[in-house]
């Protein structure tokens, strides 16, 4: 175990409450360790710490619209692949008809995450009906398909080399946020039955990003029974109680739904604001020098930013200072709202992204002056 340095002191003028009851006109931003687990200090500033005039280099925050993406494939392994490292892959996929094969990860644990439509899933362990808002979480080596009834879009979350897992919930107890028993999981049923034909049916396994194809004289999803704790489990933001104080702006990592190898998934989901006078009413300016932050936009109006809309995707590398933009600081001041309605996806990479063509072909280029003037804050300007 590491021994870090840890002896909290205060100089000059300071909170003694992070997150509230800043001096008259500071700016507070946190530098800290381990994603808001480790050691931090809290400098308050004259001026907002994204005041930024200039910005050359590849630290730069970016934004794609995902809105634009070209989508098509008939198959998740046509997905639009936008950012990945060794430990993950995000893909986005479109599909508006039944799938006429069978689809494999040998490369580890998929997560999807349904932006819109509705339907049916059916794998190995038997039916799943989905809609909106789902997360589906497919065990690696799940043989699985889809038949929307919706024309269907969803991100795509790969776990490479790995596996996911609830976070732990400490102090609050395992039934916070949202109680395991509320897990769904598939069922053989009169439609998972149905689908047991002979017809000749194939399986297109990747593997290291590439394609193996088995094919077999019936539908191998066939199981007549199963019993075990490894299987599929589907959870909607909708069962999502998120945890929050009237008092203290808690951190993202509060709102973690899945653990992988070095990267976590949390849920930003609709919740009341923080009501007392004192406290912080927006996400803090923070240095997130551990991770890169990457936020996909489903619904609502989203509160810290401005001119960002569902099916929109940011990315904040690590090692910048980032947070509220200037009128959401300012709404936030004046406790302007009492609750929000966002919902939102945010996966933190412990190793840095690299972004694809895919996404840069989709990116508001200009993301990075919307801290700045207004005139610049919106993509429809460009």
């Amino acid at each position: 175990m590491r021994n870090k340095i840890s002896f909290p002191k205060i100089e000059g003028e300071s909170s003694r409450q992070a997150h509230a009851d800043f001096p008259e006109g500071a700016f507070e931003r946190e530098m800290g360790n381990e994603g808001f687990f480790g050691p931090a200090t809290h400098l308050y500033h004259r001026h907002a710490p994204t005041g930024w005039i200039a910005f050359d280099g590849p630290l730069k925050p970016r934004a794609f619209d995902g809105n634009q993406l070209s989508l098509k494939g008939e198959s998740p392994w046509d997905a639009a692949l936008l950012l990945s490292n060794s430990h993950t892959a995000i893909r986005f996929w479109a599909c508006d008809r039944a799938m006429d094969h069978l689809v494999r990860n040998a490369d580890g644990d998929e997560l999807l995450f349904i932006h819109e439509g509705a339907g049916a899933l059916f794998c190995d362990f038997g039916h799943l009906p989905y809609r909106d808002g789902d997360y589906i979480l497919l065990p690696r080596g799940t043989m699985w398909r889809i038949e929307p009834h919706q024309p269907s879009k969803m991100m795509l979350i790969e776990a490479t080399n790995s596996s996911y897992r609830l976070p732990e919930k400490g102090l609050v107890g395992a039934h916070a946020i949202f109680d395991p028993a509320i897990l769904e999981t598939p069922h053989i049923d009169a439609a998972f039955k149905a689908q047991q034909t002979e017809d000749t049916w194939r399986v297109v396994v990747k593997r290291r990003g590439q394609a193996t194809i088995i094919t077999y004289p019936f539908n191998p999803l066939d199981a007549m029974g199963w019993k075990g704790d490894l299987l599929p489990v589907r959870i909607n933001w909708r069962d999502i109680r998120p945890l929050m104080s009237h008092r203290y702006h808690l951190p993202p990592s509060a709102h973690t739904t899945f653990v992988a190898d070095r990267f976590v998934v949390c849920s930003f989901v609709p919740r009341p604001i923080e009501s007392d006078p004192g406290a912080l009413k927006v996400p803090f300016y923070h240095n997130n020098d551990d991770y890169d932050e990457f936020i996909f936009y489903h619904k609502g109006e989203f509160f810290s930013r401005d001119n960002i809309h569902p099916g929109m995707m940011t990315l904040h590398p690590c090692g910048f200072t980032h947070g509220p933009h200037p009128k959401a600081f300012a709404a936030g001041l004046k406790a302007q709202k009492t609750a929000t309605d966002e919902v939102a996806v945010m996966i933190d990479t412990r190793d840095a992204l690299t972004i694809h063509a895919e996404a840069e072909g989709v990116e508001w280029s200009d993301y990075y002056l919307s801290w700045g003037a207004a005139e610049r804050m919106d993509p429809a300007a460009e």
